[in-house]
């Protein structure tokens, strides 16, 4: 059998992850697992495009002080939960071992703030294609949502393999005729990808970076850096110190700028491990990362 010409993936669980909500709920005095709960009960409209993600949001929010919740509680808790999550970066090695030999593409249940997650994280340029279900108007499992995908992709189902961390997802591409492989986790989308001579079984793409130091998120501004610390501390993050720091090239303290110096991430793997999440929140704030 030739090895397929489209890689279509899936995103969130498989090239990208969020932290636990348990801090956030903690921090806003919520139940936990409230967050996902009324979240997800409430973004059907949002993921098929016949709403907004912004509309989502506020419907969430609204629910939640419909249930007891202070309004301004309910807000910054939202806030806090609408973070963009962090690439998984073994899958990211993978995804850019396979590029050259065949198309990657991501079908993702999203609403459409996809692209600005993706920019932000830096995935808009590691895959050739975006296709949300909200542009498609259905939703994975749908079988129709893998048709309609492949047709604007104009890539034939029997040529293409897509991965899912859902088996119902991987299912659902099946029931449409494609090749499809349940991928929970990076060492199962590895094996998939041997096991259709999209990579060599030797290969090291996804191995985990060895460096074990922090990651100096350099700001120019303290309330930005003190900003940072709090919502990564808030996300799981540990430790985030803020301090002042000359760097390399600096020789005068009124030039030093303000670090926010992390640990390790909410997995409790080396900061470094997360570091295009990392560089993404930096560029935001217009700083940038070091050792």
């Amino acid at each position: 059998m030739s090895a397929p010409t489209l890689l279509l993936l899936d995103l969130d669980g498989v090239l990208r992850r969020f932290g636990s909500d348990a801090p956030i709920e903690d921090a806003h005095g919520l139940r936990r697992g409230l967050l996902a709960e009324t979240a997800h009960s409430l973004i059907g409209p949002a993921l098929v495009g016949a709403e907004t993600d912004a509309w989502w949001r506020d419907a969430v929010v609204g629910a939640l002080v419909a249930q007891g919740v202070d309004g301004e509680v309910a807000a910054s808790a939202v806030r806090a939960w609408s973070r963009v999550g962090e690439v998984v970066p073994e899958a990211l090695e993978l995804v850019r071992a396979v590029r050259g030999r065949c198309r990657v593409a991501l079908l993702t249940n999203a609403t459409d703030r996809v692209g600005a997650d993706l920019a932000s994280l830096g995935l808009d340029r590691e895959v050739d294609a975006v296709v949300p279900s909200a542009r498609l108007g259905v939703a994975k499992p749908d079988p129709e949502a893998f048709r309609r995908a492949l047709r604007v992709l104009q890539h034939s189902p029997s040529a293409t393999l897509f991965c899912d961390d859902s088996a119902g997802h991987v299912e659902g591409a099946r029931a449409a005729g494609l090749d499809a492989a349940h991928t929970p986790d990076a060492a199962a989308l590895r094996d998939a990808l041997v096991s259709r001579g999209l990579l060599e079984a030797g290969a090291d793409a996804g191995a985990e970076s060895s460096v074990d130091g922090p990651v100096l998120l350099v700001l120019h501004d303290r309330d930005e850096a003190e900003e940072v610390a709090a919502e990564l501390l808030a996300a799981g993050w540990a430790p985030c110190l803020v301090h002042k720091e000359l760097l390399a090239g600096e020789d005068d303290a009124e030039d030093a700028d303000w670090v926010v110096e992390v640990g390790s991430g909410p997995d409790g793997r080396a900061a470094d491990v997360h570091r295009p999440f990392l560089d993404a929140l930096a560029e935001r704030h217009e700083g940038f990362t070091t050792d």
